[in-house]
């Protein structure tokens, strides 16, 4: 099970993390997050490589957030700096097991609930 938290409403500029938990060991994992604006598909954000070395992001994200990974605690972070409004949306911790570090929505099997973040102008 993951638990995603740290969602919020902030201005555009901000900043806020994101944490996510797995009830798990999650180190032979490729951890991420996804996320599903108001009215749209859901959306591939960023992902990290199960020991951290790798990471990989959306182009619209690339430079503003950094994800993370702590496995002795079981848990992934996401760093969001100079939030726009366009970040707006509920967003979802996903794993899957493997060594690969995932590339897209479809690598990903297992789901948390999700955490909304609000971006206002």
């Amino acid at each position: 099970q993951l638990q995603a938290s740290g969602g919020g409403v902030v201005q555009a500029g901000e900043s806020l993390r994101l944490s996510c938990t797995a009830s798990e060991r999650t180190d032979f994992h490729t951890m991420g997050w996804i996320r599903q604006a108001p009215g749209k598909g859901r959306e591939f954000v960023a992902a990290i490589s199960w020991a951290g070395t790798k990471t990989n992001y959306a182009t619209s994200v690339k430079g503003r957030f950094t994800i993370s990974r702590e496995n002795a605690k079981n848990t992934v972070y996401l760093l969001m700096n100079s939030l726009k409004p366009d970040d707006t949306a509920v967003y979802y911790c996903a794993a899957q097991k493997g060594l690969f570090i995932a590339t897209k929505e479809a690598d990903f099997s297992s789901w948390g609930q999700g955490t909304l973040v609000t971006v206002s102008s």
